[in-house]
C-alpha cells in the first residue's frame, strides 16, 4: 500500500523522522553535498560528524533545512525555512546561501554586536561599504555559491512532488528580486514597483540625479548594474522604504519577467 505524501507543513512536521529527512532532502543541492563530502544518506562528513540539520517541530506551520561544512562553522553555508500562508499554501520564508570559503562581512551586528536584521532594522556601514567594494549585495555576510539555479530546480522537485503547482516567496532585496526574476518567477504584487524603479534609474528618470556621490552607495555609475542599484535602494534613495515583492514560481514554467533593463549583474 503507498502511503500518500503530506501536502502541508504540519503534515511534513508530524513524519516519522527518517521518512521526512529522506523528503526534506530533496531541497538540498547535491553539489552542496559533493563539494563538503557529505552523505547524502546519514548527512556525515568523512568525519562521521552530522552536517545538515532538518528543524520541523510539531504543530508549528514552518521547518528548516540546515547545512554547514562543519558544524562549528559560524554561517550555513545554506539555510532554508519554508512556512505555510494563512491560506495553507507553502512560501520560501527565508534562504541564506554562503561560501564559507569566502571573506566574511559582519553586515549582520552593528558596532556594539546588536543584530542589524542583515542591515533592515540598523545598518554597519564599516562593513557594508567593505562587502559592496568585495561585489557582495546587500544582505549578503559572504559570497554565495552561483546555485540559484540549482536551488530552485530543487524547490520545483520537492513542491512538485508534494502535488503543488506553485509556491510563493518574497525577496528581501532589489538584487534578489531581479534574480528570481531570471529564475522564471512572476509577481503577485510589487511588479508595477519594480518597473517603476528601473525607469528611475534611467535616463530621465528621478533617481538616475540621486546617485550624486553624496554617500558611498549613490555613486554615479550604479544605475547600470543591479547590484549598484540594490546598494542605492538599501541606502535609502527612494521616496519610500523598500517594500519586499510577491512572487509565485509555476512549476515547470518560466513566467519570462524582466523588470531590470541595465546592464548587468
Amino acid at each position: 500500500m503507498t502511503v500518500p505524501l503530506p501536502t502541508s507543513v504540519y503534515e511534513i512536521n508530524s513524519m516519522p523522522e527518517r521518512e521526512r529527512e529522506s523528503l526534506l532532502s530533496v531541497l538540498i543541492p547535491r553539489r552542496f553535498l559533493e563539494m563538503f563530502a557529505i552523505d547524502p544518506e546519514t548527512f556525515r562528513n568523512d568525519e562521521g560528524v552530522r552536517c545538515v540539520r532538518f528543524v520541523c517541530p510539531e504543530k508549528m506551520p514552518f521547518f528548516q533545512v540546515e547545512l554547514r561544512r562543519d558544524p562549528g562553522d559560524r554561517d550555513a553555508a545554506y539555510f532554508l525555512d519554508v512556512s505555510s500562508t494563512a491560506f495553507g499554501q507553502m512560501e520560501i520564508s527565508f534562504v541564506i546561501v554562503n561560501d564559507p570559503d569566502g571573506d566574511r562581512f559582519d553586515i549582520d551586528v552593528d558596532e556594539h554586536g546588536q543584530d542589524t536584521y542583515f542591515g533592515m532594522a540598523r545598518r554597519n556601514i564599516a562593513e557594508e561599504i567593505r562587502a559592496m567594494k568585495a561585489g557582495l549585495a546587500p544582505g549578503q555576510v559572504r559570497r554565495g555559491m552561483k546555485a540559484m539555479k540549482e536551488i530552485v530546480a530543487g524547490w520545483e522537485a520537492f513542491f512538485g512532488r508534494l502535488g503543488h503547482r506553485f509556491f510563493f516567496l518574497e525577496p528581501l532585496t532589489y538584487n534578489s528580486a531581479v534574480l528570481y526574476e531570471r529564475s522564471g518567477f512572476q509577481y503577485l504584487h510589487g511588479g508595477e514597483e519594480m518597473r517603476e524603479i528601473d525607469r528611475g534609474f534611467r535616463p530621465g528618470g528621478a533617481l538616475l540625479p540621486r546617485l550624486d556621490g553624496s554617500t558611498p552607495f549613490r555613486m554615479p555609475g550604479q544605475e547600470k548594474t543591479v547590484r549598484g542599484r540594490s546598494w542605492a535602494i538599501h541606502d535609502g534613495i527612494l521616496d519610500r522604504p523598500w517594500e519586499s515583492p510577491k512572487m509565485v514560481k509555476t512549476i515547470g514554467v518560466h513566467a519570462g519577467v524582466y523588470t531590470f533593463t541595465g546592464e548587468g549583474y
